[in-house]
């Protein structure tokens, strides 16, 4: 009997769109034939979305579940090969239970979760499986990430144009009252839309990678030598450009989306001495539909922009 292996079993997966445990009995009872294999699923009704599964998914939509107390929070991209799929009912519930079945049960990764069963006894993987073969596009749940909040914490979202963009954020308060309080949640809101808009890539600049930071080191002063200037200069005007830098990536050195006489964090520095408070940003994550995969590249960062100022 030949030995499986996880790369048979994900090849398999991929080529055929059925679930893990009915690609790797497939393997197993082909004596790990992958063509004989794809013929087993094939005559079990198990990949009649196989030719669908291998075209290119870069539509679809972000979605976020919040757990009634926000302590948990879930953003998860599921994706389909074009927008008509992405407003279907069938579609859109699935990517609500998967995003909640992430939040219950805190899978490891996409396998792990591909793995798991959802109400209707269904692995993940199945479900996308059927589908596929009854909407007749290849669609995947894409990514994810879930925050837990300890202490005081609480997690909240935010959607923009039904699934273009996502954005999960996560903050520490000193009080527990503070959630419930209307000017903490419109501080929330904006934070949320901020992110979606201005795209920083860190919280505070200390949490820049040393590597990153060295590389746009490099580039700076690349720039300012092949501009003609001695090194000495080269060297301030480096320094000058990563101040730029720190304040484009970074969430707290950002200029505020609706206030350009102030960072975010001097609003977070108003809202604690307003409320009292010790407001933390402690994570955020940000999705857009499609990134790196969109057959036609949108400025979604525009459009929220657009939106906030009109």
């Amino acid at each position: 009997m030949a030995e499986i292996s996880a790369a048979s079993v994900k090849e398999l997966r991929e080529r055929t769109g059925a679930g893990m445990m009915d690609c790797k009995k497939a393997l197993t009872e082909s004596n790990g034939d992958m063509e004989k294999a794809i013929e087993y699923l094939r005559e079990k009704g198990l990949a009649a979305a196989a030719k669908k599964a291998g075209r290119i998914a870069a539509e679809g939509l972000v979605n976020a579940y919040i757990s009634d107390d926000k302590k948990v929070g879930v953003l998860v991209e599921v994706n389909c090969e074009t927008d008509f799929v992405a407003k279907n009912p069938d579609f859109q519930q699935f990517a609500n239970d998967v995003a909640r079945l992430i939040a219950e049960k805190n899978p490891a990764d996409l396998d792990a979760l591909n793995a798991m069963a959802m109400a209707d006894g269904k692995t993940v993987a199945e479900k996308i499986t059927s589908l596929i073969s009854t909407i007749g596009e290849n669609m995947t749940v894409r990514r994810f990430v879930r925050f837990e909040a300890v202490g005081e914490g609480m997690v909240d979202s935010y959607i923009h144009m039904g699934g273009k963009i996502g954005v999960l954020i996560e903050l520490q308060t000193a009080k527990a009252e503070t959630a419930g309080n209307a000017d903490f949640q419109a501080l929330v809101k904006d934070l949320a839309m901020q992110v979606a808009a201005a795209k920083p890539e860190y919280i505070t600049r200390d949490k820049v990678p040393a590597s990153v930071l060295e590389h746009e080191k490099a580039i700076y002063k690349a720039q300012a030598v092949n501009e003609g200037k001695p090194e000495a200069i080269a060297e301030k005007i480096m320094l000058g450009r990563v101040e730029k830098f720190y304040k484009e990536v970074c969430l707290m050195e950002q200029v505020f989306i609706k206030d350009n006489d102030k960072t975010i964090a001097k609003l977070i520095q108003e809202a604690n001495a307003k409320l009292g408070e010790n407001i933390v940003v402690s994570n955020f994550a940000r999705f857009e539909k499609g990134e790196g995969i969109e057959k036609k590249k949108d400025d979604f960062a525009a459009e929220v922009m657009s939106q906030i100022k009109s």
